[in-house]
């Protein structure tokens, strides 16, 4: 017997995508509730809307979440997107963004683990929303750079992440 199943109470985990679906419906965006573990929604961004997807496992007692991007990557720039992908995920403190290679479509994904009775807040769902999309507008420009702008993912990073000082 290991120390979980010893600690371990009959308790089933609360379902976290309830606690999603108020936070969704709260900030007044669509959204899709497709299951009692999957839930789909839209959110504005600054340079396109984000499409957020919730899934949840009880026997993993873990949540995935993904905020995928209004973009496709044609296949000739499937090698520099993922060379890409390696800049740009070095650059991450949460999370790491991948190609969902079925739709060739970008996106930021994280999954928290929440068994042993930890209950996911109120404040981890804001925070992981805010973070999955302030780092997509962070790094947009440069999937921009590469698909559209022909540039190097080195040089679109560059590009993108140019800090600008005092107002014009």
């Amino acid at each position: 017997m290991t120390l979980t199943a010893a600690c371990q109470d009959d308790e089933p985990q609360a379902n976290p995508v309830d606690l999603v679906e108020q936070f969704v419906a709260a900030n007044d965006w669509a959204f899709d509730r497709r299951s009692d573990e999957e839930l789909a929604a839209e959110v504005p961004g600054k340079w396109c809307n984000y499409s957020l997807y919730f899934a949840w496992r009880e026997d993993m007692g873990a949540i995935h979440f993904t905020c995928a991007f209004d973009m496709k990557v044609p296949e000739a720039k499937r090698t520099p997107i993922c060379d890409l992908l390696a800049i740009v995920n070095e650059k991450l403190w949460l999370g790491h963004f991948g190609l969902w290679e079925d739709e060739a479509v970008p996106m930021f994904r994280h999954t928290s683990l929440l068994r042993g009775g930890t209950a996911l807040s109120q404040e981890q769902v804001e925070d992981l929303v805010d973070i999955a999309v302030s780092e997509c507008e962070r790094f947009y420009p440069a999937f921009q750079f590469v698909i559209w702008g022909g540039k190097s993912a080195r040089d679109a990073v560059a590009a993108s992440m140019l800090e600008t000082a005092g107002e014009a």
